[in-house]
């Protein structure tokens, strides 16, 4: 009876996925156009994407035109550790991939949190593993109120219920108003993100290793402050996993 059962909800949501895929064929995460199955890529984005494999920096993610080594360091790494213990990224951030970025940051696609999680999920697949909490990285309450979304926390809720780690999207808050850091260098990057953010659940953290999540690294700096504001705290340490990565040397 529970097999048959189990059979009839399963053909249950099949069709009803396939109403849905009726009415609001699936797109195509890259460009919006119409592809096979939801949370897919069309071949002419997916062949346009940079995904980030080995060989790469073991600390920061980098990836490097070498060959794979287990101890290859970049040489940004080398000449300042940083603050996390080590970072992940899906993809290279660059003409391709900044449309997908940008449409799900600012343009309302929300429903790919969740397909973008699961790009996560296998690119940082050893950061998961060995993590005790998934923390996004926070925006300020007034940017929060104009773009009505934290991108950052959609992820890491959507990473939560695929992993079954407990995520805490409130862990972290920005107590400071930064600036755009668009068009800013890793120096004034960091100086304009030093002393933003705060641990406003230390039980949470504490003694815990920390997996941050943002959608995209460039520099490290914002990645690095909110590490330091959670090491302050009592982390035990911090990982990082984003989306996409700058392919610039630290």
């Amino acid at each position: 009876m529970a097999f048959e059962l189990s059979g009839t909800v399963a053909t249950l949501r099949a069709a009803g996925r396939m109403a849905v895929d009726a009415l609001l064929p699936p797109r195509c995460l890259g460009c919006g156009a119409a592809v096979d199955a939801p949370g897919a890529l069309c071949a002419t984005c997916f062949s346009g994407f940079t995904f980030i494999a080995a060989p790469m920096c073991r600390v920061c993610g980098l990836p490097l035109a070498t060959v794979a080594d287990d101890d290859l360091i970049c040489g940004g790494c080398l000449r300042e550790r940083p603050d996390f213990d080590r970072a992940r990224a899906v993809f290279v951030y660059d003409a391709t991939s900044k449309g997908l970025l940008l449409r799900f940051k600012h343009g309302d696609r929300t429903d790919a949190a969740v397909h973008l999680a699961r790009w996560m999920h296998r690119a940082g697949s050893v950061l998961i593993e060995t993590c005790d909490v998934i923390v996004p990285v926070p925006l300020h309450r007034w940017r929060l109120l104009w773009r009505t979304y934290n991108q950052a926390a959609l992820l890491s809720n959507a990473l939560g219920r695929l992993t079954s780690k407990p995520t805490v999207p409130d862990a972290l808050t920005r107590i400071k108003a930064t600036p755009t850091q668009g068009h800013l260098d890793r120096t004034a990057r960091r100086r304009n993100v030093s002393g933003a953010f705060r641990v406003r659940r230390i039980r949470a953290v504490r003694d815990k290793r920390v997996l941050l999540v943002d959608d995209v690294f460039t520099t490290g700096a914002t990645a690095e402050a909110c590490t330091r504001a959670l090491l302050a705290a009592g982390a035990r340490a911090v990982d990082v996993l984003v989306l996409g990565r700058v392919p610039a040397l630290r």
